[in-house]
């Protein structure tokens, strides 16, 4: 039996630069399920964005999806693609498992608490306050830097990844610090800085962007207390829920999260296309 991708609709360009196009997965002509492929709309053009595999009970377990991947790689290919990503809602075992088997890495994973309604208190010594615009400035530019790498190290192209950097802090920071929504603050420890947090407040939740202990402090217990800090913050503009992203790699960075009672909601990989 031959398993193929037969277009469902034209390609669809959006406003957003990105472009996509629905298939039918089909095993000798039959339609047995439905992918969708999409150029990534946060690495651009460069990127191909697997979404929307889905195949029907009767026939899973025989190797469609994995076939169905496959020629969504080839699509990708004939598109320009240097890369494929997927998504994966948490648990996403099974889907987890096929992306394995097809060379696809942990790139990053997608992860939330929901708060108790009382604010947590920052340990002894520590307190917060508002970041500076001189301390802004400085931290942006350190961090489109530390940002482009981490993107690079998982190989994105230096020039796609600058870009990235470049283009989400436009999109997410028009105004700097006047930008509505969010919060930059400094934690100092007994008078001595000891780390940034950057939390943006959105519809029902908050969202932790950066969070940062200064690297002659870390190790100390400073990382938690930025995390308590954006806890407090969110319960403090009525939310409830706390969401977060953490690079695959980061060890100390998701043991901390984990320990504090976060859960990973979604599972981001991706593969080179060679």
């Amino acid at each position: 039996m031959t398993t193929t991708l037969r277009p469902a609709e034209p390609l669809q360009q959006h406003p957003d630069g990105t472009c996509s196009r629905r298939y039918q997965v089909c095993v000798n002509s039959r339609p047995v399920g439905e992918i969708r492929l999409c150029t990534s709309p946060s690495l651009g053009s460069s990127t191909a964005r697997v979404e929307d595999l889905a195949i029907a009970e009767p026939d899973r377990r025989r190797g469609r999806g994995t076939v169905a991947a496959l020629a969504a790689e080839e699509v990708a290919r004939g598109w320009g693609c240097r890369q494929i990503e997927a998504v994966v809602p948490a648990p996403g075992d099974v889907a987890l498992r096929l992306f394995a088997a097809l060379g696809y890495t942990l790139r990053n994973r997608g992860m939330e608490k929901r708060l108790g309604p009382t604010p947590p208190q920052l340990p002894p010594g520590s307190r917060a306050r508002p970041m500076t615009e001189a301390e802004f400035a400085s931290w942006k530019a350190r961090e489109g830097e530390r940002y482009t790498r981490m993107w690079t190290e998982r190989g994105v192209p230096e020039e796609t990844a600058r870009a990235k950097a470049r283009d989400d802090h436009a999109r997410l920071l028009p105004h700097g610090l006047a930008t509505e929504g969010v919060r930059f603050s400094v934690l100092e420890h007994e008078g001595t800085r000891a780390g940034t947090l950057w939390l943006a407040l959105g519809e029902g939740r908050a969202f932790v962007y950066d969070v940062e202990a200064d690297a002659a402090l870390r190790g100390r217990g400073h990382g938690r207390t930025l995390m308590l800090l954006a806890e407090r913050q969110t319960l403090e503009s009525g939310r409830f829920l706390l969401g977060l992203n953490v690079f695959a790699g980061n060890t100390p960075a998701e043991r901390l999260y984990e320990s504090l009672g976060y859960a990973t909601t979604s599972y981001s990989l991706a593969k080179p296309l060679v």
